[in-house]
């Protein structure tokens, strides 16, 4: 079992163009995830001189590259609880932000010719309890009352049954705009599309500080490879732990870094796996401990979830493959000791909301907190967050929010065992 993401493993291998670090540039975007290539593009597609700085060695490496390969629409939270927070109409424009974000991927692929397996059958959120598939019933009946999704339909258990293998389930609610695709190479494809359009991409360059200069936005941006100076600084990195604390400590303060684990089994063959989902969609179980599974082109099972409220590393993957070992086990006992080809975990950026963050404070521009949610709204984001550098502020739709500090959250995220059986408290209680 290799301890290495499938995506990042099996992309055609990339390095950007070995060029001079830049001493001065219109817009410098820390991070390169997501995000940071999705908006160099559209910045540079602008006609500014853009440079990505990118702590690792090579791009998307972190969530954007150690995920489970959906690209699915429909908020992170339920949409009715959403709305009696916000209101009808905010709630609205959120959900169909998400709408937005997977027709942005889908653009991409087709505009730039990203050869990354994109597929649009839907996302299957699978209930694994009758009360379960009754808030997807109340669910779905409020996205269709609202005018918000009237694609939504609610399978019961015997169609759910005809597509996926396994007797788990009592219903479920289909997603239809949702989507897939091969994260690797889609990164691989934004990337040497950001640099056809003028992007300049430099990974292993770590950003250790941020200095304001005189006049509104204009940084001098402090990387292990030397200073470079920017009229605009776009803040992309996500749940990263490098750079220094001091320039994005009021970041830290207020994201999460929670650890999603991902294991990968070996090609099943077509035949099989068409038995085993012959929707090929992305799944998802109702759950605060959930699961979410998806077939790769090559017929292996992607399966992960959140099996420990703990931050990746090599013992903690492994340890956490076995859990989601028994897991897929449990749902899908006819593939028997079928084997693990890979596994691996990733940090989820989590905000106290679930909901993205994304907005200009102190000079700085920034976007994320994607919340386990964020393939498709980071690749939006950088578009958006593009057109907002750019001057048109009501590009963002995420402007406006308030962002408190998480009480208690000063650095590592000390509390995470303790949500963690919280969390598994509440499945037990609901079962």
């Amino acid at each position: 079992m290799k301890l290495d993401a499938y995506w990042t493993d099996s992309a055609p291998a990339w390095r950007p163009v070995a060029r001079e670090l830049p001493a001065q540039v219109d817009v410098a975007i820390v991070g390169g995830g997501f995000t940071g290539l999705s908006a160099a593009l559209a910045m540079a597609r602008r006609g500014a001189s853009v440079v990505v700085l990118e702590a690792g060695e090579r791009v998307a490496a972190e969530a954007s590259g150690r995920n489970g390969g959906h690209v699915n629409n429909g908020l992170a939270v339920d949409y009715a609880e959403v709305a009696a927070k916000v209101g009808r109409e905010r709630a609205a424009a959120w959900y169909r932000a998400y709408d937005d974000a997977v027709d942005t991927v889908a653009g991409l692929v087709r505009d730039e010719a990203i050869d990354c397996d994109f597929l649009r059958t839907g996302k299957l959120k699978l209930a694994t309890r009758p009360a379960g598939l009754d808030a997807l019933r109340r669910s779905a009946e409020r996205l269709q009352a609202d005018g918000v999704d009237t694609d939504t339909e609610i399978l019961d258990a015997a169609q759910v049954r005809a597509e996926v293998q396994s007797e788990r389930f009592h219903g479920g609610l289909l997603y239809k705009r949702s989507g897939q695709m091969h994260m690797g190479k889609f990164a691989v494809g934004l990337a040497a599309a950001a640099e056809r359009s003028g992007a300049l991409i430099h990974t292993g360059t770590c950003v250790q500080r941020l200095e304001r200069l005189a006049g509104a936005q204009a940084h001098r941006v402090h990387t292990t490879r030397g200073p470079v100076t920017a009229q605009q600084v776009l803040l992309a990195t996500g749940a990263t732990r490098h750079g220094g604390y001091g320039s994005f400590g009021w970041l830290r303060r207020r994201i999460v870094p929670i650890g999603s684990f991902i294991v990968v089994t070996e090609p099943l063959g077509a035949q099989r796996a068409q038995a085993l989902l012959a929707g090929r969609r992305t799944y998802v179980t109702v759950a605060n401990i959930h699961h979410y599974f998806r077939l790769t082109v090559d017929h292996r099972l992607v399966f992960g979830g959140r099996a420990r409220f703990a931050i990746s590393s090599p013992q903690s993957d492994a340890a956490s493959g076995e859990i989601l070992r028994t897991g897929l086990a449990e749902i899908f006992p006819q593939l028997g000791p079928v084997r693990l080809d890979y596994c691996w975990g990733g940090l989820v950026d989590m905000t106290q909301d679930r909901l993205p963050h994304a907005g200009e404070r102190d000079g700085l521009f920034y976007a994320m907190g994607y919340s386990g949610h964020g393939t498709q709204m980071s690749v939006h984001m950088g578009q958006r967050m593009a057109a907002v550098l750019a001057g048109d502020a009501d590009a963002n739709p995420w402007r406006g929010r308030e962002w408190p500090a998480i009480p208690g959250h000063f650095g590592p995220p000390w509390f995470l065992p303790a949500v963690g059986l919280y969390y598994r408290f509440k499945d037990r209680l609901a079962a």
